[in-house]
């Protein structure tokens, strides 16, 4: 892996980052469609006809196409996609799947068939609860609310005047896992930037934390599975992202100094109870190895060695113990690296036990192009289906969504 090409990627995803801004408003609009104008993909699956991935025996689907899926949705010509690898796609009895960019607003499909179902526009970042599946959880403005898509009802659960620019991460954050606490940045009427927990259930706001006593400028911060951490990345001047991790009430207990060890990752609950962020690492000494950070201690231990690993998504809340691995690269470069990990334009399942222990999902053929065209692969919460986006191995062509469906042994 060449020095040139990462930090080519490191440019793409920082373009992408800036990108991510669009997601309320459903992403960026594509122009005009000519069919025929679209570049040709070899082999492309038919809309929504499965097909047998040759080399894994995954069966597979598209759910999205440039044009009219129907009951209001439409496609742009660029992208058409989920929103992002750490991101929940589907709700939380997997009855609906969201379509979040180059649709023109929040689309959901059935979550097992991908027909198209209805099509909503929402003014703030909405995330979908992980126990109820009537609900997603909106922050934006002032308020923090429960929302639910099929009805378009709306309950407030928190407002303030004392606050505004309320933000879900933004836009990286996620619920704790009962769903009942979230970490949200605001803006403080005396102009101070800051993250603070809140309780949904309880209707309780938690100690602000000023981001001014941070290095840079923040990324994003996101409540723990737990809900007593919260994780604020950071981006220093000199192009280092720094960690700090709080507890609920405030106090700083870990800091991460290193840059991105780990970033584009996700956390989740170890087998010892502790709670883990697990992503790709970008410094040494596992530069470029998947591993996973224990909260509590900072403690890392390598999952899977050197290679082309872009992101992590640990959204299989009903199956822990396994991370969903997006592979970016080109075949033939890492084929020629034998102490490389193995994997180009593919989605893995990776225990995060550090035994090892792979599932090869499918194959994406993903040619490398920009940010929307990352694979970006995201479980349901069973673990049973994964949606990843591709455009085909046409750089610069439509950025499709796809759907793996995986067989797990009885346990």
């Amino acid at each position: 892996m060449t020095l040139l090409r990462r930090h080519f990627l490191v440019l793409l995803l920082i373009a992408g980052a800036l990108s991510l801004g669009v997601y309320m408003s459903g992403g960026r609009e594509s122009g005009a469609m000519e069919q025929s104008a679209l570049p040709a993909a070899e082999n492309l699956p038919d809309y929504l006809r499965p097909k047998k991935d040759p080399a894994s025996g995954t069966i597979f689907v598209r759910i999205t196409k440039p044009g009219i899926l129907g009951s209001g949705i439409t496609c742009g010509r660029d992208y058409c996609s989920h929103r992002y690898s750490s991101a929940q796609a589907w709700n939380a009895d997997q009855s609906l799947f969201l379509i979040a960019n180059g649709c023109g607003g929040m689309c959901f499909l059935d979550g097992r068939t991908y027909v198209p179902m209805f099509r909503r526009d929402r003014s703030t970042e909405c995330e979908w609860h992980p126990k109820d599946p009537n609900l997603m959880i909106c922050v934006g403005g002032r308020r923090i609310s429960t929302w639910a898509p099929r009805t378009d009802h709306e309950e407030v659960v928190f407002v303030s005047s004392a606050y505004d620019d309320l933000q879900f991460g933004p836009y990286k954050g996620n619920p704790s896992l009962d769903g009942n606490r979230i970490a949200v940045l605001a803006t403080r009427n005396d102009g101070k930037a800051v993250v603070f927990g809140y309780d949904l259930r309880l209707q309780r706001k938690f100690a602000d934390i000023d981001l001014a006593q941070l290095p840079g400028t923040t990324h994003y911060c996101s409540i723990s599975p737990l809900g007593i951490n919260i994780l604020c990345f950071q981006e220093l001047p000199d192009g280092n992202e720094p960690s700090f991790i709080f507890s609920i009430d405030g106090a700083l207990r870990q800091k991460w100094a290193e840059h991105h060890r780990p970033g584009h990752g996700d956390m989740t609950i170890d087998a010892d109870g502790s709670e883990i962020y697990v992503g790709i690492s970008k410094s040494d000494p596992d530069k470029y190895q998947v591993i996973k950070r224990r909260l509590g201690d900072g403690k890392v231990t390598a999952l899977m060695k050197y290679g082309e690993a872009q992101h992590a998504s640990l959204r299989s809340l009903d199956r822990p113990g396994w991370v969903f691995v997006s592979y970016a690269g080109i075949p033939a470069e890492v084929s020629k690296h034998k102490d490389w990990a193995p994997y180009s334009q593919q989605v893995i399942a990776l225990r995060t036990d550090g035994s090892g222990e792979v599932r090869r999902i499918v194959n994406t053929l993903n040619a490398p192009f920009d940010y929307w065209s990352e694979t970006h692969a995201s479980p349901s919460p069973d673990g049973s289906q994964i949606v990843w986006s591709s455009n085909w191995g046409v750089p610069g062509g439509p950025v499709y969504d796809f759907v793996a469906r995986v067989e797990w042994p009885r346990s």
